[in-house]
């Protein structure tokens, strides 16, 4: 007997296919795009298209060095509660209203691969 799937039964078939992780990743330059990119470029490395008038630069996402020195928790607090939150720029803004905790987490791992760089310490 022959079944045929239907469309959304067969997306969720190819979504099982692909490792969670990578999915992830996906998601997160995603929202790097949307919400970062602006200010931290799209090439990550801080030179976005509002920086002209900011007096504070953004941080260069790809300097390994730079990226390694903050621990992954500082990055996750950055994010949610935006520059503030960890005695930064007040240009920072908090996207903890916006992106839930899992796309912050997926977030600061995107960074991770984006600096070549390990965890901070």
């Amino acid at each position: 007997m022959i079944r045929f799937l239907l469309p959304g039964a067969a997306a969720l078939l190819l979504l099982a296919a692909v490792p969670a992780g990578a999915a992830d990743l996906t998601r997160a330059a995603r929202n790097y795009d949307a919400y970062c990119a602006q200010c931290h470029g799209v090439n990550r490395d801080g030179k976005g298209v509002n920086t002209a008038a900011m007096a504070v630069q953004p941080r260069d996402h790809t300097d390994a060095k730079g990226m390694e020195s903050l621990p992954d928790d500082q990055i996750f607090k950055a994010i949610k509660d935006g520059g503030l939150g960890v005695n930064k720029s007040v240009l920072m803004p908090a996207w903890g209203s916006v992106m839930s905790d899992a796309e912050i987490k997926d977030l600061v791992a995107y960074l991770r691969q984006v600096c070549k760089c390990g965890p901070g310490r």
